[in-house]
């Protein structure tokens, strides 16, 4: 049997024993629903693995700036099982991310795909980078010919420069 030394996980492990979470489900909603997340242009992308979850028992809220997923997995009830070995862990599970300034909450989608919830938080418009013009302060210029002149005396000639 290989044993192999994961520091951050000992460091999460004694996070969660100061901050008084208990060690038994410490870790439960991260092992029950992984999750990825990415930039990709001008989304932020999300992935969880919910395998042998009903797509029904999920739901994902947006509240203020707090986005959370809510998944259910069932205990299997059958009478006449024999157990040999038990490692989905069964229950409601619950993730939380604080989402950051510059996105656009009202156009979060939700989409579910062979056990794999995706969720896509667009970018605000406003977040977005831009380029600036530069003013420079001037008027733009008259052609020449566009330029027209009024008659000395007659108020209702006008004469060209350019002819």
């Amino acid at each position: 049997m290989v044993l192999t030394f994961d520091p951050f996980r000992e460091f999460d492990r004694l996070a969660d024993r100061m901050l008084g979470v208990p060690t038994a489900t410490a870790g439960a909603a991260a092992v029950a629903m992984p999750m990825d997340l990415y930039r990709s242009g001008d989304h932020f992308v999300l992935h969880c693995d919910l395998a042998g979850i009903d797509p029904g028992s999920v739901s994902v809220d947006v509240d203020g700036r707090m986005l959370t997923i809510r998944a259910e997995r069932s205990a299997r009830t059958d009478a006449d099982v024999q157990w040999l070995r038990r490692e989905r862990v069964t229950g409601t599970f619950e993730r939380r991310l604080t989402l950051g300034d510059g996105l656009d909450l009202a156009r979060v989608d939700a989409t579910w795909q062979d056990g794999v919830l995706t969720v896509t938080i667009p970018i605000a418009e406003a977040a977005k980078p831009r380029r600036i013009a530069i003013n420079t302060g001037q008027a733009p210029a008259i052609a020449a010919s566009e330029q027209p002149t009024t008659i000395e005396g007659d108020s209702t000639a006008t004469k060209s420069l350019a002819g």
